[in-house]
């Protein structure tokens, strides 16, 4: 499966096989912690050198994703950028091309703990969002309801077939939706967490990631 469907607040929603949420009804693409300029910001201070081709492989992901759904609207929920400076030092060839991802339809920063401030080629800066019954910010707020966030990067492992799955996945219960990092070089936090185990209800999803949507109990 390409995706997994389901409804929160009367709204028809597909999680992705990329990690990207569709709204088909709104023609509105959803996506989070694209940490944009990682390998820049930990060279800048001082950290492990990873290879500089992050961006160019997280926006490949996205225009992918922006070519078979032609969105009128994508949200950015938030570390966009792996800091402020990274929206401003982002190499000319990275800007060209999310200029042209951005081009003729409606995007929106929202504004994460990584880049409270960010400096992007056009688009709406906000520090979250409502849009019809859903309310898209970076961090879940605990007892919110017809919420769409990110921030967790969360991560789940599985048995099937004899072999140990993990993969970046959705977190998708009755009150909210937490989507997986986007963005390459992110890591995960472990769905057993304390901090996602306080927030899920007890009949939460785990939509995982990868070639198909895989759906499981989150605490399973």
């Amino acid at each position: 499966m390409t995706g997994h469907d389901f409804t929160l607040a009367g709204a028809r929603l597909t999680a992705r096989a990329s990690g990207a949420l569709w709204w088909q009804d709104e023609s509105l693409l959803v996506v989070a912690d694209l940490h944009l300029g990682k390998a820049g910001r930990m060279a800048r201070q001082g950290g492990a050198l990873l290879p500089p081709y992050d961006s160019d492989e997280t926006l490949a992901r996205l225009s992918a994703e922006i070519d078979i759904l032609a969105p009128r609207c994508v949200i950015c929920l938030g570390d966009s950028f792996d800091d402020d400076e990274a929206s401003r030092a982002l190499p000319d060839p990275a800007v060209r091309r999310l200029s042209a991802l951005m081009a003729g339809r409606h995007w929106i920063w929202i504004a994460g703990n990584h880049d409270p401030a960010p400096v992007a080629p056009g688009g709406s800066a906000l520090a979250e969002t409502r849009i019809g019954p859903l309310h898209f910010r970076h961090i879940a707020t605990p007892g919110e309801k017809n919420e769409i966030s990110g921030h967790y990067h969360p991560k789940s492992r599985i048995s099937l077939g004899g072999r140990r799955l993990a993969r970046p996945c959705f977190l998708i219960d009755a009150a909210r939706a937490i989507l997986p990092a986007f963005g390459a070089y992110t890591g995960g936090l472990a769905t057993s967490d304390p901090t996602l185990d306080r927030l899920m209800g007890p009949e939460a999803l785990a939509v995982l990631t990868g070639q198909k949507a895989l759906a499981f109990p989150m605490r399973s």
